[in-house]
């Protein structure tokens, strides 16, 4: 779809991906656009609708695979679309099969796109700060090496997300944070408030590069400061919005 905007990472060449926003879906109200998330309270026909519209635009014909997210550092291995009902745990996935859309939805959280072309392996995972920290990205990796994939090989990129400027926590969750990750002071910013501030993005890059990734690329598109074209769990919670949608991040082999 033509009005679908898909943005697309370098690093990942010429596989078969995008990071989608809002931009080009059905959806009304508070949800308007590309909304793809059943967690939402968004029409179902909607959501349909938009889903199928994000295949279009990146893989047409191909098979929408997603996970029942749940912030952890969990990897599956997909060889096919699991029913809604029946879809595992987990916030990664990991394939060698043709034509199998990985997608991953957020709204605030990173999505991380893997593809290690030589081998014809890719993944794609959900990093909130609790699975960054816990390792999911990680946890991608050595799941695509056990389908053949080289780590030195893999190219990453980082898609949009909540942006450090827009990412005030609180001391208690710097302080967890420090301590289960010592000498990661440097991913936490003083606001003119004196509130800490956390970046996920650099972080991310940081566990990737730490794993022995070689090409990684982060996008720095900031879902918070954006209404226009992201999704933000964040934002609407400031705004006291009722509801809010998920945007969604794919990628396949042909």
């Amino acid at each position: 779809m033509s009005d679908v905007e898909v943005v697309r990472a370098t690093s990942l060449g010429t596989i078969p991906h995008g990071f989608l926003g809002r931009r080009g879906g059905v959806s009304l109200g508070e949800v308007a656009g590309l909304n793809v998330g059943f967690g939402s309270k968004d029409d179902r026909a909607a959501i349909f609708e938009n889903r199928k519209r994000a295949i279009a635009a990146v893989l047409p014909g191909g098979e929408l695979v997603t996970v029942h997210q749940v912030h952890s550092a969990e990897a599956v291995m997909a060889d096919r679309a699991w029913p809604q009902e029946a879809r595992p745990h987990a916030d990664a996935m990991v394939t060698d099969r043709p034509r199998l859309l990985l997608g991953i939805l957020t709204a605030d959280c990173a999505p991380v796109l893997f593809a290690d072309a030589d081998a014809g392996v890719i993944g794609a995972a959900h990093a909130g700060w609790r699975g960054a920290l816990a390792g999911v990205t990680d946890s991608t990796i050595a799941a695509m090496e056990k389908l053949g994939a080289r780590r030195h090989r893999i190219a990453a990129s980082v898609g949009p997300c909540i942006a450090q400027l827009s990412y005030e926590v609180s001391e208690e969750f710097r302080a967890t944070f420090l301590e289960r990750e010592p000498g990661s002071e440097r991913f936490f910013a003083e606001s003119a408030t004196g509130k800490p501030h956390f970046d996920l993005p650099a972080y991310l890059v940081h566990r990737l590069i730490a794993a022995g990734v070689e090409q990684v690329e982060a996008l720095h598109l900031d879902t918070y400061a954006e209404p226009d074209r992201f999704y933000s769990y964040r934002r609407a919670t400031h705004r006291g919005e009722a509801d809010y949608g998920r945007q969604v991040s794919l990628i396949a082999l042909p």
